[in-house]
């Protein structure tokens, strides 16, 4: 058997360039389209308050309701275990003796249709005892602060990180991180210049296009819930620890889902959903509106004071750092979060001595979680601005700056991690030319370049399943879910590449925990590393036992037998995978599986599973008289080892960036006291296209440097992180004013101009 190791190519059976969406035969099937027989509809009645005891609920007249079969309340949860968490089990799933921000569920009507459930809502009477607010984290860890949990919680099993749960110890404290090498102080002291400043990445919400939605059956067989999630292994479970079940009787089926961006990581409102199901002996169906999503989650907003410090020549010699994470009511994932803000505080640079401490925060707002860079786009903020700021400080070019402090490919630059992976000093090349930096800008306008580096990948845990057919078609079991991200292109174009079958012959049967092989998660840009190769090296065992059937039937020893495209040669004699499997069985039927089991050993012994590298570049124009920004160029650079599907690989550092302009410039959630006001389609500011800058490049770095199939590497978050900083820096270049706080509107960089024209000074 040839065995030797082939470089990737896009063959002709494979999808081209520009082809960047896998062919689905009908229209794409999203949980909000399951029906079941005889589905009942939830709809759910939220707090008022921030922060009460809840006194008593009257849920008579609601039930008397025609139509209504059950309400669910947290009295009426006796045999299950109420509260989940897969970092800490602080959650539960419907308030439970006090609510701890506005809009929590407190009540569920399960009923015939959703407008019966809706009306019946307003027939549920609840008695609340107000109880006093937090809603900044200075505020909640404040000396003598009221408490928002007083139980003690038990780690969840899948936080993703060893360390001490610090929720539910006496104080607000979710959970805390710190980070240090070196000797900073020292450092400090001997520095030729330091900068230092506070800067804040706002509270924001992902906004995917399709909101939380889960349908439930509960029943005497087990659990069985479709739903939006973007890890179906964790949400089930979760599942398990609620109903005391096993693993066998949960069963989770993903069908495709309409985005997520990090805000569908996790469990959401499948326990609630389950819950209504068990109660109402029926299937039931909850899917939420927007404005109910953003009263789901939403990212950790951060507060970041930052010094860093140069030697006379230019070099980074240390950093430090203390961060304030608004966690909101519930841990969801900001334990993790706030660990790897602690990791991607150092940024993308070569710094001897570091200093990072980090504080997660519970306050009586919407519970925080993931969002798209995972604590890396919170403190890239500030990491990018103050980098700019240094260099005007001591007269230096600020991309010629980063050149100078970047990691070089193989460096050990942050200890017992992974040596660097990428080529930062090929990238700000990249970002620099498109940019044509060196060139002057008009009054008015101004240029920025930023990048950053995130310990990506998560936790090295995936395994999949490929079944060749006797036909030659192929199926791929993968735990892995399609969020728009097109994982369902790449993955069958390894297998396809990998068989040497048409691509066309290749189906991917994903995300039910009933049928598919387990995989930890879908995120950390994890998907074409950890998947792509568990399907690469399940193709090649595959191909093994192919090669041992016809050797077998052949009667020839192994070595004599050479892989060719889509099958074998043995001296003259051909055989297709199809003529392999139907001769050995005697039937023209049968199929060969092949496995793979990817964990934190060989080439994955060392973490971070990849380093996930990008630069961006802006060029911004200022209306000074009004503090609009345009976004005039944008250009990114993905370092992504080897793009698979190039068009998939750029759309998702345009869409990152895109994402991440939104939060340079306008989004924001904004509370008013206690309740969230903008928390609508109509008030919470994206980005359209009209935002979009007149010119975009987008950039590829393909230097097969990853552990992922062919040399890939995860892509598809890093290009959001340095967004808001690249704005800010570039709104500085353009007018001299600095701002440190996102998103930049209107309004704040016109006072800042306002300010800087009072004072007469560059800020």
């Amino acid at each position: 058997m040839n065995e030797s190791k082939k470089e990737f190519r896009v063959v002709n059976h494979s999808v081209p360039r520009r082809d960047g969406i896998a062919k689905v035969t009908g229209r794409a099937i999203y949980a909000s389209d399951v029906k079941l027989p005889g589905m009942a509809h939830v709809k759910v009645l939220r707090s008022p308050y921030a922060h009460a005891r809840i006194v008593s609920i009257d849920t008579s007249e609601a039930l008397r309701r025609p139509g209504v079969f059950a309400v669910l309340t947290g009295n009426d949860l006796q045999g299950l275990n109420p509260y989940y968490g897969h970092a800490v089990k602080d959650h539960p799933l419907i308030a439970i003796e006090k609510v701890r921000y506005v809009g929590e569920p407190v009540a569920a009507v399960i009923a015939e249709s959703e407008r019966i459930a809706m009306e019946a809502l307003e027939f549920i009477d609840v008695e609340y005892e107000e109880l006093q607010a937090v809603l900044m984290p200075e505020e909640a860890l404040a000396q003598g602060a009221p408490l928002l949990h007083e139980r003690k919680f038990e780690a969840g099993a899948l936080r993703g990180f060893e360390g001490e749960v610090t929720a539910g110890k006496g104080t607000n404290l979710c959970q805390e991180a710190h980070l240090s090498w070196g000797d900073v102080e020292t450092a400090f002291t001997k520095a030729h210049t330091v900068v230092e400043g506070e800067y804040y990445f706002p509270m924001v919400y992902a906004y995917a296009m399709e909101p939380y939605v889960a349908i439930a059956d509960v029943n005497e067989s087990g659990v069985t819930v479709y739903s939006s999630a973007q890890h179906p292994f964790m949400v089930r479970h979760d599942l398990t620890s609620v109903f005391n079940l096993p693993v066998n009787q949960i069963r989770l089926i993903v069908p495709y889902v309409g985005g997520g961006y990090g805000s569908k990581s996790y469990t959401k409102i499948e326990p609630l959903v389950a819950a209504c199901s068990w109660k109402a002996k029926r299937p039931v169906k909850l899917q939420l509106t927007v404005e109910e999503a953003m009263l789901t989650t939403r990212s950790d907003d951060a507060l970041t004071w930052m010094r860093t410090a140069v030697d006379a020549n230019g070099k980074i010699i240390a950093r430090q750092a203390r961060i304030y994470m608004n966690t909101g009511a519930y841990a969801e994932n900001s334990p993790l979060v706030c660990e790897k803000a602690t990791n991607r505080c150092v940024g993308p640079y070569s710094i001897p001595n570091v200093q990072i401490d980090t504080y997660s925060v519970y306050t009586n707002t919407v519970p925080a979680s993931s969002y798209r860079g995972f604590g890396c786009a919170q403190v890239t903020m500030a990491g990018e601005s103050q980098i700019d700021e240094l260099a005007a400080k001591i007269g230096k070019d600020p991309y010629e700056f980063r050149l100078a402090n970047v990691p070089k490919p193989k460096e050990e630059f942050f200890p017992k991690m992974r040596p660097f992976d990428g080529s930062l000093k090929e990238d700000l090349e990249i970002a620099a030319k498109a940019l044509n930096w060196k060139a002057p800008t008009p009054r008015g306008r101004g240029k920025s370049i930023g990048c950053s580096v995130s310990d990506a990948g998560a936790y090295p845990l995936t395994s999949t399943a490929i079944r060749v057919h006797a036909d030659g078609s192929v199926s791929i079991l993968t735990g892995s879910t399609e969020l728009g991200q097109g994982s369902h292109t790449v993955i069958p174009q390894i297998v396809a590449e990998e068989l040497g079958v048409p691509f066309d012959n290749v189906r991917v049967i994903s995300s039910d925990t009933a049928i598919t092989p387990y995989d930890r998660s879908t995120g950390a840009s994890r998907t074409t590393t950890l998947m792509g190769r568990a399907v690469l090296e399940a193709s090649r065992e595959a191909i093994q036992q192919m090669v041992r059937m016809a050797a077998e039937f052949l009667k020839i020893d192994v070595e004599k037998i050479q892989v060719i495209q889509g099958g074998v040669q043995c001296g003259e004699a051909r055989l297709t995978w199809s003529e392999i499997i139907s001769r050995y069985y005697g039937l023209p039927d049968g199929e060969v599986i092949g496995r793979a089991y990817i964990r934190k050993a060989g080439d994955f012994s060392q973490l971070p599973v990849f380093w996930e590298t990008a630069c961006t570049g802006t060029e911004i124009s200022v209306d000074e008289e009004t503090g609009l920004i345009r976004m005039e160029k944008l250009t990114t650079v993905g370092d992504v080892g080897l793009a698979i599907n190039p068009a998939l690989a750029e759309g998702q550092d345009l869409g990152a960036a895109t994402m991440g302009m939104g939060v340079g410039l306008f989004e924001e959630l904004v509370y008013d006291g206690p309740q969230l006001m903008n928390a609508s389609l109509l008030s919470y500011r994206v980005p359209r296209f009209s935002d979009m800058a007149r010119e975009v490049e987008l950039h590829l770095v393909q230097n097969q440097d990853g552990v992922g199939p062919y040399g890939a590497k995860g892509g598809g978050e890093a290009s959001l992180n340095s967004m808001p900083a690249n704005i800010a820096n570039a709104v500085y270049s353009a007018t001299g004013a600095r701002i440190r706080r996102a998103p930049l509107t209107p309004e704040k960089v016109w006072r800042a101009l306002r300010e800087k024209k009072a004072t007469g000074n560059r800020q």
